[in-house]
C-alpha cells in the first residue's frame, strides 16, 4: 500500500517512513524538499497519485498563536481536500495529549487542525500522544548561559519510534472518525528531565525550574499535559533514550 506523510522528512516522519517499510508498505514523503509545499497546495495532486493513505506529522516551530493557526489551517486544509480528490481511504494526523485542555499558543493551531480534520470528508483518525523523549533537550537548546530556566512540569514523555508504529498500525486498522491515544512508560518532571539530559552529556549547567504564570500554568501544573481515559502505553523509557546520546 502507498501512504503518504506529510512532514516526512522530519524526526517523526522519518520513523514513520521506516516503520512502513519495516511493514511492506512503500511512503511516499510529502516535504518541499521533495517538491510538495502544503502550505500553498503545490505539488499534492501529483503527489497523492495511488496513494491509499496519508499519515500527517506535519510541523512549524514557533511559540506564536497566529503562526500556528496559520500554518495549520493552510496545510491541512491544502492535504485534506488533495486527499479527498485523490479518493484517499484513511487520513491519520499526529495530536498532542492535552490539546483541548492546555491554553499554550501552539495548541491552538493543532486545536484547528483537528477540527478541519473532522469537517472534512475523508475518513479520519487523531492519534494524541505526550511530548517526545526529545523534548528536554529541545527545551535545553532554547536556553542560553550556565543556567538554563525550565518549566517545572508534569510530562510523560514517549519514544517517537513508538509513536511512529503507533501511527503505522492506525493506518493500516479501521478509521476512526475519532481520537486515540500514546504514552509514554513513566511520569517525570520535565526539568528533572533536562538535568538527566545534561548529566548524559557532561554539561556543568544548573538548571532552574521555572513555575510557569497564569492560566497555562494551572493548567500545567494540574497535570493538563497528561492523558485521561482509555490510552496505549509505550514501553520504552527516558533511560533507554539517554542510552542512545553521546556524552
Amino acid at each position: 500500500m502507498k501512504v503518504a506523510v506529510a512532514g516526512g522528512t522530519g524526526l517523526t516522519g522519518r520513523h514513520v517512513a521506516w516503520s512502513l517499510t519495516d511493514a511492506g508498505h512503500e511512503p511516499v514523503l510529502l516535504a518541499r524538499s521533495r517538491g510538495v509545499d502544503l502550505v500553498t497546495g503545490d505539488g499534492l495532486a501529483g503527489a497523492l497519485a495511488g496513494v491509499e493513505a496519508v499519515v500527517d506529522v506535519s510541523n512549524v516551530t514557533t511559540t506564536k498563536r497566529e503562526v500556528s493557526e496559520r500554518f495549520f489551517t493552510a496545510a491541512t486544509t491544502h492535504l485534506r481536500d488533495a486527499a479527498a480528490d485523490a479518493g484517499v481511504g484513511h487520513y491519520v494526523v499526529l495530536s498532542i495529549v492535552g490539546v483541548d485542555h492546555v491554553d499554550l499558543p501552539y495548541y491552538a493551531g493543532k486545536r484547528r487542525q483537528e477540527q478541519l480534520l473532522a469537517a472534512g470528508t475523508v475518513p479520519w483518525t487523531v492519534l494524541r500522544t505526550t511530548q517526545f523523549h526529545e523534548f528536554a533537550a529541545q527545551v535545553l537548546a532554547r536556553t542560553r548561559g550556565r543556567i538554563a530556566p525550565v518549566p517545572a512540569m508534569p510530562s510523560r514523555p514517549v519514544s517517537v519510534a513508538e509513536v511512529a508504529d503507533a501511527l503505522v498500525d492506525a493506518v493500516l486498522a479501521d478509521p476512526q472518525d475519532g481520537y486515540a491515544t500514546e504514552l509514554g512508560a513513566e511520569v517525570l518532571r520535565l526539568d528533572d528531565m533536562a538535568r538527566r539530559v545534561l548529566r548524559r552529556r557532561g554539561e556543568r549547567r544548573w538548571v532552574l525550574p521555572v513555575r510557569l504564570p497564569g492560566r497555562v500554568g494551572r493548567q500545567l501544573r494540574s497535570g493538563g499535559a497528561l492523558p485521561d481515559g482509555e490510552f496505549r502505553e509505550g514501553k520504552l523509557t527516558f533511560a533507554d533514550y539517554l542510552a542512545t546520546i553521546g556524552p
